[in-house]
């Protein structure tokens, strides 16, 4: 069982995980913002497309983001514990898991593509183009559900500089590949979603290689096992409900955005891919969180549970401010990058004043959420997560009652003022299971 560690040691190990971790997760949103870019090019109604698809499929993949936390969690315990064979071997199980997950998912997705975009109340124009980039797109969900496994497995080693390079090598390629079909083919937001499958593919095959060096370094069995791997997806299933939840308050909220006109779904969409820019940069904190907090755990070490998790909702704090102040200072500079259309550029400079005035509390809650996931307190979080829905359900739905305003500037403020007072919910309720001590249970599980 390890002692607390060195005066500064938990600071070295915060950065040590969450620098890697920070870079490779703003690599994903980084090149979003590139396809919404050069999308938001070919038209309104195209950019609201990709809005409306990227919601439904980055939902339909999200839902299964246990393979990634859950991973971590029991991986690090296992680590914590002096067991590294188990360790590989549980993230095995969540590999084949994965693959399971990802073809029947797949195979939804683009077989009801049509009536899943549909779901939103978009316009024709804005259905079709969602329609088909969604129907294309699904075809990456299997790659998508490995790469968030394979990432947590790795995670749980303490390793997070391997998936940094790959997502820069993978998402690097996606641009190139976007610019190529879509302008250079002339594939419209087709080319698009196949250069983004093509990049989620590569990025896959990549990181699988590399766990199977790792599992026959360790002589970890890599033959499905059924039981274990049913037992891994029972593990999974309040992190499944926990998902589904905050899925769904995004998925509400674009579909109230919707409801609100095209121009005000345009400047959503753009806001929500750059509020998920800086959630994904403050969520390198919760990374380092999920691994640090397993691994402690299960070393039996509460005592450096407690003191990480202080500095990282400190920085976390901090960091969101200072995100946040970047953005509301460039609110004006962001928009012509997405759109040529002046009514959009006012309505996404508008609301991206307010995603940058809820930084800070977006940091809190993310490290929050990734010290209880760490610690492997799923069921409570899954619990949170729908009571804080339930409790934000009103604030939302009373803005689609209003309905359009007659401008596209003012409905956009106020459905991200909608938006912030659900993340004020959630650092409340995650905030009170922090302050108590039931979730630190040790040793490995």
């Amino acid at each position: 069982m390890s002692g607390p560690p060195p005066p500064g040691g938990h600071r070295r190990e915060i950065v040590r995980l969450a620098v890697p971790a920070f870079l490779a997760l703003i690599a994903e949103p980084l090149f979003l913002l590139a396809d919404s870019a050069i999308i938001g090019h070919l038209g309104t109604a195209e950019l609201a497309g990709l809005g409306v698809a990227s919601a439904a499929l980055v939902t339909a993949a999200g839902v299964f983001v246990f393979l990634a936390y859950g991973t971590t969690s029991v991986v690090a315990r296992h680590l914590g514990a002096g067991d590294e064979r188990s360790a590989v071997s549980a993230g095995i199980d969540g590999l084949w898991l994965a693959v399971g997950l990802g073809a029947v998912t797949a195979a939804v997705v683009a077989l009801w593509a049509g009536p899943i975009s549909g779901v939103f109340g978009a316009s024709p124009a804005v259905l079709e183009q969602a329609t088909t980039y969604l129907r294309i797109s699904a075809l990456g969900i299997p790659a998508m559900l490995v790469i968030l496994a394979v990432t947590g497995v790795l995670r749980g080693l303490q390793d997070t500089t391997t998936p940094l390079v790959a997502s820069v090598v993978g998402f690097g390629a996606n641009i190139v590949l976007n610019l190529v079909l879509v302008y250079g083919l002339h594939w419209g937001i087709a080319g698009s979603a196949w250069g983004t499958v093509i990049a989620q593919t590569g990025m896959g095959v990549a990181l699988v290689t590399v766990l199977l060096v790792k599992a026959r370094a360790r002589h970890a069995r890599l033959r499905p096992h059924p039981a274990r791997v049913l037992a891994a997806a029972r593990t999974g299933i309040p992190l499944l409900v926990r998902t589904v939840a905050l899925r769904a308050t995004l998925l509400v909220t674009t579909w109230v955005a919707a409801s609100l006109g095209d121009v005000p779904l345009a400047a959503h969409q753009v806001a929500l891919t750059v509020w998920s820019f800086l959630a994904f940069a403050l969520d390198a904190l919760a990374i380092a969180a999920q691994a640090i907090t397993g691994r402690a755990l299960g070393a039996g070490d509460r005592e450096g549970v407690r003191l990480a998790m202080g500095t990282m909702v400190r920085w976390g704090v901090w960091g969101g401010l200072a995100l946040g102040l970047v953005l509301v200072a460039l609110h004006t500079v962001v928009p012509p990058l997405f759109s040529p259309d002046p009514a959009v550029q006012q309505a996404l400079g508008a609301a991206l004043v307010v995603v940058g005035l809820g930084q800070a509390v977006a940091g809190y809650v993310f490290v929050l959420d990734g010290v209880l996931i760490g610690a492997g307190d799923g069921r409570w979080l899954a619990r949170g997560m729908v009571v804080t829905f339930v409790a934000y359900l009103p604030v939302v739905l009373a803005v689609r009652a209003a309905g359009p305003s007659g401008s596209p500037t003012r409905d956009v403020v106020v459905l991200w003022l909608a938006f912030t007072v659900f993340m004020v919910i959630r650092g409340a309720v995650l905030g009170w299971r922090a302050r108590h001590d039931d979730w630190m249970v040790v040793g490995a599980r």
